[in-house]
């Protein structure tokens, strides 16, 4: 598929565009067996969190002009949570 692609264009393959925080984090904390707590801006500091201008920003992916560029759709795609749920990505 990339063949139909343009050089130097960036393709963005994802399936979905996005998701709450609170509910990756939820699933990470899974994965890991710890606890997911919520903190004000004040107390994240030394946290994932703690880097707001990443963490805090909302940045949707999305795949629309890839599939359009490529005659690409996603198909057989675990959503987010659920791959992070379902994968091993964690020690066990």
């Amino acid at each position: 598929m990339l063949e139909k692609g343009v050089t130097g264009a960036r393709c963005n393959a994802v399936a979905e565009e996005g998701g709450p925080l609170r509910e990756i984090a939820e699933a990470i904390g899974r994965g890991l067996n710890i606890p997911v707590v919520a903190k004000s801006p004040r107390r994240q500091s030394g946290t994932l969190a703690g880097s707001p201008r990443f963490v805090g920003s909302d940045i949707p992916a999305s795949s629309a002009l890839t599939q359009r560029r490529l005659g690409w759709h996603p198909t057989q795609t675990p959503g987010l949570i659920s791959d992070l749920d379902n994968m091993r990505y964690f020690p066990a």
